[in-house]
């Protein structure tokens, strides 16, 4: 366990040590300020989590590129530069490496996360709510919460996404570019492919990426429930990680 450790500790270095990481850090952040700082100026009259919800419903679409970028490279960079040699002279084995980068990248979506949360928050409470009335809370803040983790989900499906073509392809570019195609023309597929005519059709993916309706509503897509799409989600996110794997594990690294 100890040498797992080191292994997440190794690659959130390697994240963490390079300039990139901390521009699109420091972008996100200054988004989080911005976006309160333009609905101030604009005259809105809405409370703290009206402000934060429209907030992160801008900024967490960097959060999300920001994170498939860091899952596109993980796995490819290593092919890239050659480094993914070194890595396989080590005693560990292929399965706990490709394990400790997917938990790298997932402390960075977390982290990305946690930005939009807190500078979101507090930039909102700070133009559009008093102090007192802020801590003592409103009924938006369930909803801004619940926002918030329904957006995570997807972003953990895209990212996971990323890191499989990056697996499977090594190409950082491809991964990137086919994650973001997915989380663009989402709604397009949702159009399209109409569970209510076809049965098969309520088991696509990209019907059930966006767990925000039931907030506000019990039925899904072909009036299926939250635990429905939440298995379609975890089943899919199950064969993504094994194609990781299998591939990770079964590949000529000198190739």
């Amino acid at each position: 366990m100890t040498d797992f450790f080191k292994l997440i500790a190794n690659e959130n270095m390697k994240i963490y040590g390079r300039v990139r990481t901390w521009v699109m850090l420091g972008i996100l952040a200054a988004f989080n300020v911005l976006m309160p700082v333009l609905l101030n100026l604009t005259g809105a009259q809405i409370d703290v989590w009206t402000a934060f919800s429209w907030t992160e419903s801008i900024t967490f679409m960097l959060n999300v590129l920001f994170t498939v970028v860091i899952a596109a490279d993980i796995v490819a960079g290593e092919f890239t530069w050659g480094t993914i040699k070194l890595l396989m002279i080590r005693p560990w084995g292929r399965g706990k490496i490709l394990l400790s980068k997917f938990v790298a990248m997932l402390l960075f979506s977390l982290f990305g996360t946690i930005i939009v949360a807190s500078i979101g928050i507090l930039s909102s409470a700070l133009l559009f709510s008093e102090p007192s009335a802020f801590i003592s809370g409103s009924g938006g803040a369930r909803s801004s919460m619940l926002l918030l983790l329904t957006d995570y989900v997807e972003l953990f499906v895209i990212a996971l996404i990323a890191f499989m073509i990056s697996t499977v392809f090594r190409s950082s570019n491809l991964a990137i570019s086919l994650s973001m195609i997915l989380l663009v023309t989402k709604d397009i597929f949702t159009l399209l492919f109409n569970p209510e005519k076809h049965e098969w059709q309520k088991y696509i993916l990209f019907l059930h990426l966006d767990l925000s309706d039931y907030i506000h509503s019990s039925v899904g897509p072909g009036g299926v429930g939250i635990g429905f799409s939440i298995a379609v989600l975890i089943g899919y996110c199950f064969v993504f990680a094994f194609v990781s794997w299998w591939v990770f594990s079964k590949r000529d690294i000198a190739a």
